[in-house]
């Protein structure tokens, strides 16, 4: 059974958000999260968020997310915002801020394949505190922490940090 999403009027050009959109169709979901979180597009971090929202859907329905596949994924223009901008002898020079509607469309696939990606999701450190307030990270022993804070300090106090310095020019 198809899960749907749609992002509408968002701020980016039909063109640009269709260079992504290709990159992912046909693609299980997990792998086409993983290409999402490493693209330096602007567009990726909508369909990202669409992906999300259409996974979220999905178990929402009672299907596993591993076993989803972008069926479709269809980036239509929305409305144009009209601007004006001054130019030269008294002429105006045409602004058109383009939007787009983003329609995603998952569906479960053959999960007979292995999957390629696994996303991991962050786990925040938990600093310990020692008797004398200083902080060290988990899995450092306490002798080596003390090493490294001893170290700082004494740095600090001699004024030998390290720093880059510009050459004169």
């Amino acid at each position: 059974m198809p899960t749907r999403a749609t992002l509408k009027y968002a701020r980016i050009s039909p063109r640009k958000a269709r260079l992504i959109a290709d990159f992912i169709r046909g693609v299980r979901v997990n792998e086409a999260e993983a290409k999402l979180m490493l693209s330096p597009k602007r567009a990726a971090a909508h369909i990202l968020k669409l992906l999300r929202s259409a996974i979220a859907n999905a178990k929402a329905k009672g299907v596993a997310a591993e076993a989803l596949v972008v069926k479709e994924i269809r980036v239509d223009g929305g409305p144009q915002l009209k601007r004006w901008r001054a130019r030269a002898r008294g002429t105006a020079g045409k602004i058109q801020k383009k939007t787009s509607h983003i329609t995603l469309v998952l569906e479960e696939g053959a999960s007979s394949k292995k999957q390629r990606f696994v996303i991991l999701k962050n786990k925040k450190e938990k600093i310990h505190e020692h008797a004398e307030g200083t902080k060290a990270r988990p899995g450092v022993k306490k002798e080596k922490a003390e090493k490294e804070i001893e170290k700082k300090n004494s740095d600090v106090k001699t004024g030998k940090r390290k720093f880059f310095q510009r050459k004169s020019v």
